[in-house]
């Protein structure tokens, strides 16, 4: 999990729970840009989002990666100033979500604002609504959700939306750039990078074997390679440590 979500919660027991800042209002669409694209180089990602949040009038953010929603504990988190239980509470929900949504409502959701309601039980930080907005994007072939909160009775614009989530992926693909490792102590062939983009992709061996045209069993001996190169011991551990890596 990355460490954002722990500096976020942090920032955000001290920061005011108003709709947006005056700053950020204040704030031209091009002053936005380039003050996310400065935080984004510099390896904040954090503090772009806190910026796109305000700009859209949230309190709250997390940038998930969708695609890892299925896996135990919380390595799907890229950064987030939700409450860390709050975090832990929807988990199996997204998870569930991301289970009944086929590839191509995937696809068509793109940029698109979607609201739903946080559970019942959900311990949600005062004057919060328990309805979430959620933004799916691609940043090459990894798949993004952006998730916010936002103060009860307040809307949030439709077109603001649509900007943010643009925006969104724009500081995610800097901050990757900006952090990809150029000196690994080991390289991966193409054909393990193919193997490992499919599985994070949920599919399994047999499916993989389908695609790139070759067996199963050497498949699995890709992805044994791939574990063994990376000092993990399973497929889950793998497609973490590819994210964290920027491998896929």
């Amino acid at each position: 999990m990355n460490v954002d979500l722990l500096r976020g919660n942090a920032d955000a027991r001290s920061r005011p729970m108003g709709p947006s800042s005056a700053m950020s209002t204040a704030l031209t669409k091009e002053q936005l840009i380039r003050k996310v694209g400065v935080a984004a180089t510099s390896g904040n990602m954090n503090a772009g989002l806190r910026l796109l949040s305000d700009y859209v009038g949230a309190t709250h953010f997390l940038l998930a990666r969708y695609d890892l929603v299925q896996e135990q504990g919380l390595d799907f988190v890229v950064t987030s100033n939700w409450p860390f239980d709050l975090v832990r509470r929807v988990e199996t929900e997204l998870a569930s979500a991301y289970s009944r949504t086929t590839e191509l409502e995937k696809c068509l959701s793109l940029l698109k604002s979607r609201f739903a309601l946080l559970p019942d039980d959900a311990d949600v930080p005062d004057g919060i609504s328990r309805q979430y907005c959620s933004l799916t994007f691609s940043v090459g072939r990894t798949r993004l959700s952006l998730m916010l909160l936002y103060a009860e009775d307040f809307v949030l614009s439709p077109e603001r939306l649509r900007e943010v989530g643009l925006l969104t992926g724009y500081c995610v693909s800097l901050s990757t750039s900006k952090g990809q490792k150029t000196d690994r102590e080991f390289e991966l062939t193409e054909r393990e990078l193919e193997c490992l983009f499919w599985i994070a992709e949920g599919k399994t061996s047999d499916e993989i074997a389908t695609i790139l045209g070759i067996s199963r069993n050497t498949i699995n001996n890709y992805i044994t390679s791939v574990m063994r190169k990376t000092a993990t011991k399973t497929r889950s551990e793998a497609i973490a440590y590819a994210v964290r890596n920027n491998l896929v």
